[in-house]
C-alpha cells in the first residue's frame, strides 16, 4: 500500500472522535476541544492601562488627584484637566482621555501639577497607550475551532476568556507490547541481546500525539502469550513492536488470524518500516472498537511506522485536528528508492533540510539529531526543491 494511502486510511479507520467529556483547565491539557471555544466576556473586560504613569483627563497641564489607582483597585471618575497617577492593567476612570507615561510626565510638588514632557504633540492623542475594552475580542467571539489541541496557550487564552472548564474529547488509551525474546530493560547489550529503544522512545511521544499510555509490557515470543496480551489488553488501541513479518518466532499476523481481526493495512511501501501493520480487533466486552498498530521491531523503522500508522489513527480518535506536514526546501538532494516513500532524518540548516546520516532501520542517531523526518517520494527530491518534513518525538 502506498504511504500516503496508509496514512489516510489510519486516520479514515477511526468512524470519529471519542465520547465528549468536561476537564478542569488543568486537566484539559494534551486533549482536543469538542466544541469552539468562544469568548465568555470582551478582552479586555473594560478600559485599562497598558503603561505606569497617569491617567489624563483633556490636554495639560492637569492637576494631580489625590491616590492612585492599582491593578484589581477602584477607578472612580476624573473630571477634564486632571490627573492620577495608575498602574499597568489598572481599570481607566471614568473621563480618562489617555495615559501619560511615567518617563513622559514631570509632577511639581509645590503647584500640584503634572507637565507633559514627552516629544511630540503637545498634549496626549487620545486613546494613547490605552487597551480599548473589547481589542482583542468581544464576548461571544469564537477564538479557537473545535478540534484544536489544548496547549498551555489554550489554558491561558480559556482562562482570560472566563473558563474554569472545558469539554473536550476522552483521550484514547493505549497500550504498548514489546515483543522479543531478544530485549533487555537493564543495562548494555551482552549474551546476545540488545536493549529495548522503543519501550523508553514511545510512550512519552504516544502521549505527545494526545494518547493516555495505560501501560508497557514486554511479551516474549510465545503465541499464547502475545494473544492473550491482546485480547485481555483493554486499551483503545494496542501497539507492539516487533513480530510483523515472517520469521520464525513472528506470531502477530497468526494471532490476529485466529482472534477474528480484521486487517487494514498490511505492509505500507515505505523505507525503513514497510512491514507495519493496521488491525481492528474484535470489540472489547464493553463493546468499544478496538484497533491495533504492529510496529516493526527495528527502532528508526517502528519511528516511521508510529508517523505513517499510529500518529494519524490517534489524533483521529482523540478529535484534533489533522496534522499538517512543514513545507521547507531540501538544501541537498535526497534520493528517492524505486516504489517506496522514504522517510529520512533530516536537519535544518540556514538553506533548507540536510540529510543526516546513521538512517538504517536499526539506528536511532541520527533521529537523536534530526528536527523532523522528510517524506522522500520515490523519484527523489532535488537539491532546492520542496520538501515535507514530519515532527518527531520531543520536537
Amino acid at each position: 500500500m502506498a504511504w500516503e494511502r496508509a496514512r489516510s486510511v489510519a486516520g479514515g479507520s477511526a468512524a470519529g472522535p471519542l465520547p465528549v467529556v468536561t476537564r478542569g483547565l488543568a486537566d484539559a491539557l494534551g486533549h482536543a476541544l469538542a466544541e469552539p471555544l468562544a469568548a465568555l466576556t470582551d478582552l479586555p473586560p473594560f478600559d485599562t492601562s497598558a503603561m505606569d504613569g497617569w491617567a489624563v483627563a483633556g490636554p495639560g497641564p492637569w492637576r494631580l488627584r489625590d491616590g492612585r489607582i492599582l491593578a484589581g483597585g477602584h477607578s472612580g471618575q476624573l473630571g477634564a484637566g486632571t490627573a492620577v497617577p495608575i498602574a499597568t492593567g489598572a481599570r481607566l476612570p471614568v473621563g480618562a482621555t489617555a495615559v501619560l507615561r511615567r518617563e513622559h510626565g514631570e509632577a511639581e510638588d509645590h503647584s500640584g501639577m503634572l507637565r507633559d514632557r514627552s516629544p511630540g504633540p503637545a498634549a496626549p492623542v487620545p486613546g494613547r497607550d490605552i487597551r480599548p475594552r473589547g481589542q482583542e475580542c468581544r464576548s461571544g467571539e469564537p477564538l479557537l475551532p473545535a478540534g484544536t489541541t489544548v496547549t498551555p496557550a489554550v489554558l491561558g487564552l480559556a482562562a482570560a476568556a472566563g473558563y474554569d472548564r472545558l469539554a473536550v474529547h476522552r483521550r484514547p488509551t493505549v497500550e504498548l507490547l514489546v515483543l522479543g525474546d531478544e530485549l533487555l530493560e537493564h543495562g548494555p547489550p551482552r549474551d546476545g541481546r540488545v536493549r529495548d529503544a522503543l519501550g523508553p522512545l514511545l510512550p512519552p511521544w504516544l502521549r505527545g500525539c494526545g494518547a493516555e499510555v495505560t501501560g508497557r509490557r514486554m511479551v516474549a515470543d510465545d503465541a499464547g502469550l502475545l494473544r492473550e496480551a491482546v485480547q485481555h489488553s483493554r486499551a483503545d488501541v494496542v501497539v507492539t513492536t516487533g513480530s510483523t513479518a515472517a520469521g520464525p518466532v513472528d506470531h502477530l499476523h497468526d494471532t490476529l488470524d485466529e482472534m477474528g481481526a480484521r486487517l487494514l493495512v498490511d505492509s505500507v511501501a515505505v523505507r525503513p518500516g514497510h512491514p507495519m501493520l493496521l488491525a481492528e480487533l474484535p470489540p472489547a466486552v464493553d463493546g468499544r472498537t478496538r484497533r491495533l498498530v504492529g510496529l516493526p521491531g527495528n527502532p528508526l523503522a517502528a519511528v516511521a511506522g508510529a508517523v505513517t500508522l499510529a500518529v494519524p489513527l490517534l489524533r483521529r480518535l482523540g478529535g484534533h485536528l489533522a496534522d499538517r506536514p512543514l513545507t521547507t526546501v531540501a538544501a541537498a538532494a535526497l534520493p528517492g528508492r524505486p516504489g517506496d516513500t522514504r522517510l529520512l532524518p533530516v536537519l535544518r540548516t540556514d538553506h533548507g533540510m540536510v540529510p543526516l546520516p546513521f538512517d538504517g532501520p536499526a539506528m536511532l542517531r541520527g533521529l537523536a539529531f534530526a528536527d523532523g523526518l522528510a517524506v522522500v517520494p520515490p523519484g527523489g527530491v532535488a537539491a532546492g526543491d520542496p520538501l515535507e518534513v514530519l515532527d518527531v518525538p520531543g520536537r
